[in-house]
């Protein structure tokens, strides 16, 4: 009878504790625009492109050599462990206040052996006495009437989500970043051979002019200014060497491990274009994003723990409850064993306490935080967005203007260096014309860079794809 009132008791309790004093969640209205900026710096020139709920990392990258680099990236990339460790962590403690809901039980057992004095006994009883016992109980358990451990795990379980979609954003960075250096070193191998070809040009140009002044026919002055590309452009071939090893050496870390070379690219032209994004036009899609997901469920959480907090203003009952068996070898006395039952409720009334106004004070002020600086995000977010589709709208248009200039400080070049021979211009106009090609050159690899970029960007910007 007492165990069966023992569990009544027990299923009645765990059904009054589904409920909390949390108030009601409803997600906040997003503070931005309903649809992405429209004008003449955000037209596509794109005719067809990958939509937003296509995005995947396959679909995305088509250089296969980058693919394979990201996987190795995802299976050795350190920081990424540490995220995902820290995932395993919040889960953990999710299942331990998960587990406060329900009762601990507890088992003790106990058995004695004892020989008594034969002076002490009568005819035909033992000498030796057997005694055992064995007590289950629940210690200290409380019943969580007015949620208070409910929100606490609710808490708990928002805070791991979280927590899991900030995993999630370290992989998509992971990605973005890994694709970036990628760029980046196929950019500066291009500016290296660009930076070679240039220093093989002026050590041509300049053993002319000295072969002219040796016989009289260039000043002295000449030889100077032909000198001076010279040694510009051997800097610059030293710093996009550096520039390449130090890429290589980021791209290795970010990997893992080493990176073969057969998987490193040998130029940008090299290397196969990401596919163009074609956003939505709702800016909803915007919810994706794991740091936007992670603030939210933030946001969740701080409404959970302002339910816990007024739970603290309720009645706290706790039960304790232990029952018992013992058997002896009296069996003729106590019949076969004896049963003991102990039920011990406690109830904790609180009176007045400040700290509970001022914790319950705090939890409404750490949900308006946590709504600021949800809003804060997707504004941010819409920004970054805004400002990627503008680059993109823009950017066809700048390569086309920095491929003219190039073209036009080459035929100056040419046609300088065509006046310097035949006397009618000294070697000033020349060394103009040739540091202006060369900046014109590296701004076209730099365009060129941006525009491949930029897409890697928006890609992680729109919540990219797993």
């Amino acid at each position: 009878m007492t165990k069966r009132l023992l569990m009544i008791l027990m299923g009645g309790a765990l059904a009054l504790s589904g409920c909390t004093l949390a108030p009601d969640y409803k997600r906040p209205e997003a503070p931005i625009p309903a649809e992405w900026p429209q004008g003449e710096a955000y037209r596509n020139s794109a005719a067809d492109g990958l939509l937003t709920t296509e995005l995947s990392r396959e679909t995305f990258f088509a250089d296969p050599q980058l693919l394979k680099i990201i996987e190795l990236a995802l299976a050795n990339n350190r920081d990424l462990r540490l995220a995902v460790l820290n995932v395993e962590r919040a889960r953990a403690i999710y299942g331990i206040q998960r587990a406060e809901i329900y009762p601990s039980l507890n088992a003790v057992g106990a058995g004695s052996r004892a020989q008594r004095s034969a002076d002490l006994i009568g005819p035909g009883d033992a000498r030796i006495t057997e005694q055992y016992s064995v007590n289950l109980g629940i210690a200290a358990w409380e019943i969580d009437l007015f949620g208070r451990i409910r929100s606490l795990k609710d808490q708990a379980l928002e805070a791991y989500l979280s927590a899991d979609e900030t995993r999630r954003g370290a992989k998509l960075a992971l990605i973005a970043e890994v694709a970036r250096v990628y760029l980046t070193l196929a950019a500066d191998r291009e500016n290296f051979k660009l930076s070679a070809s240039t220093l093989e040009a002026q050590q041509t140009s300049y053993s002319m002019i000295e072969k002219s002044y040796n016989i009289g026919f260039a000043t002295k002055l000449d030889l100077r200014r032909a000198q001076i590309p010279v040694e510009i452009a051997r800097g610059d071939l030293a710093r996009y060497r550096q520039l390449v090893a130090q890429d290589i050496n980021a791209l290795n870390l970010l990997a893992g491990e080493t990176v073969v070379e057969e998987l490193l690219p040998a130029d940008l032209s090299s290397v196969t274009p990401m596919q163009v994004i074609l956003p939505s036009l709702s800016s909803e899609v915007l919810l994706r994003r794991p740091d936007i997901q992670a603030a939210e469920h933030q946001l969740k959480g701080a409404y959970a723990l302002i339910g816990a907090a007024r739970a603290t203003f309720f009645p706290r009952i706790s039960l304790t409850t232990t029952i018992g068996t013992a058997s002896n070898e009296l069996a003729g006395l106590f019949g076969s064993g004896t049963d003991t039952w102990s039920f011990a409720p406690q109830i904790a009334m609180p009176i007045f306490d400040p700290r509970t106004w001022a914790a319950y004070r705090v939890s409404k002020a750490d949900r308006e935080i946590a709504l600021t600086q949800y809003e804060k995000t997707i504004q941010t977010a819409f920004r970054e967005v805004a400002d990627s589709l503008a680059v993109q709208g823009t950017i066809d248009q700048q390569l086309v203007a920095q491929q003219g200039l190039v073209e036009a400080v080459t035929e100056t070049y040419r046609l300088s260096d065509l006046r310097y021979v035949n006397g009618i211009d000294n070697y000033l106009g020349v060394l103009d014309a040739q540091r202006s090609r060369f900046a014109a050159e590296q701004g076209l690899v730099s365009l060129r860079l941006a525009k491949i970029a930029n897409r890697v960007r928006l890609y992680t910007l729109l919540g990219g794809g797993e």
